[in-house]
């Protein structure tokens, strides 16, 4: 997780920095983090395939349990600098999608719509049992992903850190699918209520950035 060595130094933007790059041919329909070139902004160039497999000599068990900590710990970084913007009047549901809204499950088995600030505080509460409910974590932090890019990347652009988010999340991604923690219903989303971020991974998968 070397390459993430920088996150910190680029949440404050310099003043005297020049704008981001504008997006080229953009379409009212077409998400920001999808046009040119932030879609192709990134810390990590190649395939991230490279970077997940499974090191000589290391217990799988450990090898997810600390690559999902620094997943969970790079995204609590990046939710901390858009959380001024992430409010419970700004975004009064987990959104992922023009009509995709994450409910969350409470304790009396009712899916129940949240805000995205208290969806992601409950995101912290999870069970100790690791190999029962690690799924589960990785889909909980899926979904945030999922809502920041849906509802703040211009916020991200803001302070230049698409390269950063992008790496951690193409990251997230690779490991995902290497260690089956993912399902691709869950990145891409129904028919009737698509992920936004389903576009991204198959853009992702079309330039070689990750597998199939």
């Amino acid at each position: 997780m070397s390459f993430f060595n920088s996150i910190g130094r680029s949440m404050s933007r310099n003043p005297h920095m020049p704008p981001p790059p504008s997006p080229v041919s953009p379409s009212a329909s077409k998400p920001l983090y999808l046009c040119s070139p932030f879609v192709e902004a990134a810390l990590v160039k190649g395939n991230f395939k490279t970077i997940v497999v499974l090191p000589k000599y290391v217990d799988i068990m450990e090898w997810v349990a600390v690559n999902v900590f620094d997943f969970y710990t790079n995204l609590n970084e990046f939710y901390g600098v858009i959380s001024e913007c992430c409010t419970q009047h700004s975004c009064p549901t987990m959104s992922a999608g023009t009509n995709l809204n994450y409910t969350w499950i409470n304790q009396d088995r009712k899916s129940v719509n949240l805000p995205a600030p208290t969806y992601y505080r409950l995101c912290h509460d999870f069970p100790q049992s690791f190999p029962s409910t690690i799924k589960h974590v990785y889909r909980q932090l899926l979904r945030v992903f999922a809502h920041i890019y849906h509802a703040h990347y211009p916020q991200l652009l803001h302070l230049r850190s698409e390269p950063h988010f992008n790496s951690l999340f193409a990251h997230f991604l690779a490991f995902g699918r290497e260690y089956e923690l993912l399902d691709l219903k869950d990145v891409k989303g129904a028919a009737n209520a698509p992920v936004g971020i389903g576009a991204l991974w198959d853009k992702w998968k079309e330039m070689g950035i990750l597998e199939g």
